[in-house]
């Protein structure tokens, strides 16, 4: 017998979905024909997505399979850029890999020391983080335990007053640990950083065995230059999922033209308004409002250098994909 009914998926794993369902039970489903065709340019589905599917019981078995029919369209979309090999992308040197969808969420967790933050990255996170349309995206600094270089604070605070909430934590001491608890109360979170950030020992500090829990269900491998990563979402206790991703190296963004940038870097987008050119790019034209800030210190020095440099990549990669 084949039933039919939505539900949330709840983590993917080499090509297979489960899928918490509206009746209470996880069934194991795989795509629709269709929509694995689909999905071999952009990940058509993936955690956090809502989906239709008929369902079947394997006769003999406790097992729960189906199929996925459909998926709802998406709130917000974390995405990174992946570089592809074989069928997956289908001839383009880059897919969309998807990191979360539909996240109410995003806390991007940084070290204030061994190791220090890497700023480039929180930055790119930002970017990706704006460009996504997830409602809220806090900075976490880890750590704070920790003899750390005293620019770490004014680092921070830059963000600070652009606006993003920043939760000093220590996952060894408890400092701000109710704090970011609080926060993460209901609705879908996603937890992405670098690698030695203390991740999993900050998940276990918000809910017992929770950063063990996460691993368990989560791994992550590469395959010369394709990546895959396994992954779900972990109920919280106190209500909501969260999910985490392995440590990041580098974040190739996606999906974003060199001009559109400025777009992203919410405190650049404030000037954009009073450039003289329409189509200024914010390096060296005259009467630029951007430049301007930077002199006066409304942007700070190493933010708009951040920029400027990912502009560029972006124009390299826009150049030799479009040639």
């Amino acid at each position: 017998m084949v039933d039919r009914m939505k539900g949330l998926i709840v983590k993917e794993q080499s090509g297979f979905y489960w899928v918490e369902a509206e009746d209470g039970e996880t069934y194991m489903c795989e795509l629709r024909g269709r929509l694995k065709e689909e999905a071999k340019t952009s990940d058509i589905a993936a955690i956090g997505d809502r989906a239709a599917i008929s369902t079947r019981r394997e006769e003999g078995t406790d097992v729960l399979m189906g199929v996925i029919e459909s998926l709802e369209p998406r709130q917000s979309v974390l995405s990174r850029a992946q570089r592809t090999t074989g069928k997956r992308g289908v001839g383009q040197a880059e897919r969309e890999q998807v990191v979360i969808a539909n996240a109410d969420r995003a806390l991007f967790v940084f070290a204030a020391a061994q190791p220090g933050p890497d700023l480039d990255i929180l930055d790119r996170l930002l970017v990706a983080g704006e460009k996504s349309g997830i409602d809220e995206l806090l900075i976490i600094l880890n750590k704070i335990d920790l003899d750390y270089a005293p620019d770490v604070d004014a680092s921070i605070a830059d963000y600070e007053r652009i606006g993003y909430p920043v939760i000093r934590t220590s996952a060894l001491a408890g400092d701000g640990v109710e704090l970011l608890k609080g926060a993460l109360k209901g609705g879908i979170s996603v937890c992405t950083g670098p690698s030695g950030v203390g991740k999993t020992s900050l998940l276990n500090r918000i809910q017992p065995g929770l950063g063990r829990q996460v691993k368990a269900v989560g791994t992550y491998s590469e395959e010369g230059v394709h990546t895959t990563r396994d992954s779900a979402l972990v109920r919280l206790d106190g209500g909501g999922y969260i999910a985490d991703t392995p440590g990041i190296r580098s974040l190739a963004v996606w999906d974003i033209e060199p001009d559109e940038l400025d777009a992203y870097y919410v405190d650049i987008a404030r000037q954009v308004l009073d450039c003289k050119f329409s189509n200024c790019t914010h390096t060296d034209e005259p009467d630029c409002a951007v430049q301007a800030a930077v002199k006066r210190g409304s942007i700070a020095a190493r933010r708009y250098r951040s920029y400027l440099e990912l502009r560029e990549e972006l124009r390299d990669t826009y150049i030799i994909y479009n040639r």
